[in-house]
Parts: structure tokens; sequence; C-alpha cells
């Protein structure tokens, strides 16, 4: 195929994680390289959008190839800073755009696309999750119609791991590591009392329980795991959470529950609706949080024990000094293979993470077509629950422990990580 000659431009969206720079530094050294070749590249620069499209449509851009070109010494001491740095470096939105013939479409789409004219923009590089997904989506298919010559690419990223046409997602990783680490420690430190006590530990997770379900992972490494695991794919009834409850109780006096951020009940109430604001994003989604709470003040009332509810909360998603070394390995090959995939002629596409085997683990980089992609949701498949709807099984596990193996350093000074910070 001939080679689309121009520009590059790569912005993150969506929430942060501690592995989506790793992701744009594969997308910066992926452009680098091209940069570098003689003969003519693909790509000429690689501009930086701050805060996503947002960001993009107010022409607030970086020209990255410059930021981080190799020093005097030829080392990129900035990008290997900027691999182990957790968020969005160049900051991240949740800008919505509109659907096709809604009103107001044809004005930003236009005002986008005479972005990219202005800049020779012909390969974008857009980091995120599912909402992410359906930007990349519209974009793709604005410069169908109006014949804009540009390769679109999805680089997935999300601590939900709620991707359809991948195995599991940049970002997931870590997160599910920082999960089962803190839970693991939850449960050394509720264990010194005799006192009879439940902790519920509220975790990440919308519409998909995968963050929940690492919290077992102790049991294929320990032995030690949380007694009850709730994900939002079963209907949560609190009938059976009491009775659940008050069997752990019987069974020793420290009772560890791991909970959904994002339980229902049968008829569609969350959990945790009553602690809740109400407020919504740009997508509809509500802000999820409370569920714990909810649950820590229903145990009161129904079993009048010493109870405590844990929400995990943002910690969760930017844990940078405990990553998985997996994780930030496979994020850094999806961003960089994005690159030589866009150059090669590909476009419409989500790069996805395929699995060849689980143990030993391996796996393949691959792509999709990002119509099949945006706006689904993969959730916890049911043989990956127990029958009772309380907990997770061994085959869920083995499926989760080699996305958390290994371990990734940043750099320290004094006691503290050293991060790379966009002035």
């Amino acid at each position: 195929m001939e080679i689309l000659h121009g520009n590059a431009i790569v912005g993150q969206s969506g929430g942060p994680t501690a592995a989506i720079n790793a992701t744009l530094t594969g997308v910066i050294r992926g452009a680098l390289d091209e940069i570098a070749k003689e003969g003519g590249a693909g790509i000429t620069h690689l501009y930086g959008m701050r805060n996503g499209v947002d960001g993009l449509l107010r022409e607030d851009i970086v020209v990255l190839d410059e930021l981080f070109a190799p020093d005097a010494d030829g080392k990129y001491t900035a990008l290997d800073r900027l691999t182990l740095t957790p968020a969005a470096a160049l900051g991240s939105c949740r800008k919505k755009l509109p659907a096709a013939g809604a009103v107001g479409e044809a004005e930003i789409m236009d005002r986008l696309f005479a972005i990219f004219a202005k800049y020779d923009i012909r390969y974008f590089f857009y980091i995120g999750g599912n909402d992410s997904m359906d930007t990349v989506a519209k974009v793709s298919a604005y410069a169908a119609k109006v014949g804009y010559p540009i390769r679109v690419m999805g680089v997935p990223k999300t601590i939900d791991n709620d991707l359809v046409g991948t195995d599991h997602t940049p970002g997931f990783g870590s997160a599910a590591k920082y999960i089962a680490v803190t839970m693991q420690e939850i449960l050394r430190d509720t264990a010194v009392y005799t006192v009879p006590a439940v902790t519920i530990v509220e975790i990440m997770g919308r519409d998909a329980g995968w963050l929940t379900a690492s919290a077992a992972l102790g049991r294929l490494v320990s032995g030690i795991e949380p007694d009850l695991v709730y994900l939002p794919e079963r209907p949560f009834s609190h009938e059976q959470f009491f009775a659940d409850i008050r069997k752990a109780l019987a069974r020793h006096p420290n009772v560890v529950v791991a909970v959904s951020e994002g339980l229902e009940c049968a008829d569609g109430t969350l959990v945790g609706e009553g602690t809740q604001s109400g407020a919504v994003d740009a997508f509809g989604h509500k802000y999820l949080e409370g569920t714990g709470k909810a649950l820590e003040l229903a145990v009161k009332a129904e079993i009048g024990c010493k109870v405590r509810s844990i929400e995990l909360n943002l910690p969760q998603r930017c844990a940078g000094h405990l990553v998985s070394d997996q994780d930030i390995t496979e994020s850094l090959e999806v961003g960089r293979n994005a690159v030589v995939a866009a150059v090669s002629g590909v476009s419409r596409e989500m790069m996805t993470i395929q699995r060849v085997s689980s143990e030993p683990y391996a796996f393949e980089i691959g792509h999709e077509d990002i119509f099949k992609i945006a706006n689904q949701t993969k959730c916890v498949p049911a043989e990956f629950i127990n029958e009772e709807g309380n907990h997770v099984t061994d085959e869920c596990l083995r499926y989760l422990l080699p996305l958390i193996r290994g371990e990734r350093y940043p750099e320290y000074k004094d006691g503290l990580p050293c991060h790379w910070i966009l002035k």
C-alpha cells in the first residue's frame, strides 16, 4: 500500500491508569522510529492533544517528537520516566462527540477536521476505554463521509477490562495487582482480632466485575482470600447477602467481603443508590460511590456486629508503585504496534491483545474492526462465577493470574518516585 505522508497526533481519554503512559510511550517510540527512517517516512511529526479531543478542538497541542528527542548521549531518559509515570500525562477528558446526524454534529466535526487539515494530520491515535472507542468510531465514520485521508486507530486502555475483541486491556493488570495485594494486606490486618466483625471492600466496576474478581487472587498464591465476592453480573439480593454473612461469621470472627461499586438488585436499583449524588457524566454514566457504605449500614442494622466499609476509590487506578511488569510490557507493545499497523495501511481498528496460552503465558498483538467494539461491554462470563453468585471460580483466577505477574519500579529520589510531568 502507498505510504500516507503527514503528521500524527495522539491523545488520552477517560479514566487514568498506571499503564496508560506506557502505551503513550509505545506510540511515541513507534512514531520516532518512523520519523527516523531514511527515504521519507509516513510520519513527519507526532503531536499530542492535551485533554483528548476536548483539547484538540481548542488546538491545545504539543509537539511530542521534539519533547522526547534523545538526550545528547543518545538515551531516551524522558521516555523511560514517562513509561512508569501513572495517570494520563497529556491530560484526559470525557467529551462525547455528537452522533451522526445529531444537532451540532457537522459544526463540531468540521471544526475537528479543519484542525486535522491545518496541521496535516494523517494519523490519529486515541488511547482509552469504551467511551474513547466511541470517539474513534465517529472520527473514522466522518473521515469516510468527507473523504479526508487519515488513518484512525483505537488504542485500548481501561482498568475495567470491559472492551470486547481483546483478551484483556492495558491498565487492567496493574489495577488488578494493586487490588489483589491490598486485599491480602486487609486480610492480614483483620485477622488479628477475635471480636466478630465484617469488613466490606468496595472496588471499581460499573457493569463488569473483573477488578472485584481479582480480589480473590490470593486463593491461588497464599490460599487466603475474602470470604465473599459479589460482581455486577449477578443480581444482588440483600436477604442472600445477610445469610452469606451469617454463615461466614459462624466459621470465623473476621469476615471480609469484596463488592463491585455497580451492584444492582433484581429490579435494577443500584445497591448504593441511596448514598449517591445522581450526577452523570457526558456519556450518561452515573457517578458510582457508596455501595460499600450502604452495605455497611445494612449489616449493622440487620446483624448488629462490628462492621466497616473501605472504598478503594482512586488509588486502585493509578498505583504506579505497584504495577504489573506484564501489563507495562503489553502496554508498550500495543502502543508501538498501533503505529506500525497504521503506517502499513490499517485504519478504523482497535489494537488488541490475544492470549496464545496461559501456562506458560504468551500473547500476540492484533487489531479488530472498531465498529464491532465501540459501545459494547465484555462482562465476566458465567463460568467464572460460582453457582451461589457470591464468589469466583478457579478458572477465573487462572485467567487473571498471568496478568499481574512481575514488578517494575520507577526511579526514586529521596524516597519518592520520579514522574514525568508535562509543563
